[in-house]
């Protein structure tokens, strides 16, 4: 058995199921001390339970990532019951799925309440223990619909988007006290993926596709970002699918057009975008060109 964690400290938000859970049992199984928070108590301590029952050490949570108050209690309860924290594993999540030109303001706020607000506040929370400290890790969930986009998930994919400008800053400003902070984009099915419509003959083979990625398979990942041997990993971003782990690009220019005069609008529709453009970057061509599902 992996003993890579053993004596760190580590809450996982979101952990009653799914991704979360497979998250919370990896950790405890690799040593590691954990706080299992959910908003439903049963989930929460029925994978305290199973985490005890392997001769592990856990304690559930139910407080709300949403807000700054309940999100300090999550901390805090780690820190009262096993007397620190190492790893905040931001993993907590909720859809709200709706096509943009008729998203309404709840089901936007909703989303990046738990999302985007949920990391930051956790993060947040943790981030004077780490600092006197002079340690920790952060492993923050992305997903492609927010860097590649998604079809009725503009409040999703921003979110998403937002927690890997969050992940990159918070390993920039904690660097010095040997903080990191990586995200994980997962492909697996969990009960949030399974309201992914299947109507179409596409859609359906699309989610048969889906089901076949286990949850589980994240875990290792986010064990191992949490653990010493990552000493040296911050701001990246991975992803994982199934077996596979993939570290994506960092965004840089791709191309530049230089007009010592100046650009004009003619200037720009004439000469600069038809420099710029080539097989691999399509200004009129739509995410989906680059062949993933994005979850």
């Amino acid at each position: 058995m992996s003993e890579i964690v053993k004596g760190k400290v580590a809450v996982v938000t979101g952990a009653g199921g799914g991704i979360g859970k497979g998250i919370a049992l990896a950790l405890a199984a690799s040593g590691a001390s954990v706080v299992v928070n959910d908003i439903g108590a049963g989930p929460a301590q029925s994978v305290v339970d199973e985490i005890k029952a392997a001769g592990g050490q856990a304690v559930a949570n139910t407080d709300s990532v949403a807000t700054r108050e309940s999100a300090e209690k999550i901390v805090q309860n780690a820190v009262d019951v096993f007397g620190k924290i190492d790893i905040v594993v931001n993993n907590a999540g909720n859809l709200r799925d709706r096509l943009f030109h008729k998203m309404n303001d709840e089901e936007w706020s909703q989303v990046l309440d738990v999302h985007l607000n949920g990391s930051f506040y956790v993060s947040r929370a943790a981030a004077p223990h780490f600092r006197e400290q002079e340690s920790g890790a952060y492993v923050h969930m992305t997903s492609t619909s927010g860097l590649i986009g998604n079809f009725g998930q503009a409040n999703y994919s921003a979110a998403k988007m937002g927690i890997v400008g969050l992940s990159k800053s918070i390993a920039l400003d904690m660097s010095r006290f040997n903080v990191r902070s990586n995200c994980i984009a997962p492909f697996a099915w969990t009960s949030m993926t399974s309201s992914i419509p299947a109507e179409t003959p596409e859609e359906k083979a699309r989610v048969v596709k889906l089901q076949k990625m286990e949850a589980g398979k994240i875990a290792p990942l986010v064990v191992y970002l949490g653990s010493d041997a990552a000493a040296a990993v911050t701001a990246q971003i991975f992803a994982v699918r199934a077996n596979e782990i993939m570290l994506f690009s960092q965004p840089r220019p791709l191309r530049s057009v230089h007009m010592s005069d100046g650009w004009t609008p003619e200037g720009i529709a004439e000469i600069a975008i038809p420099a710029m453009q080539n097989s691999f970057f399509k200004l009129e061509r739509s995410p989906e060109v680059i062949g993933w599902d994005p979850i």
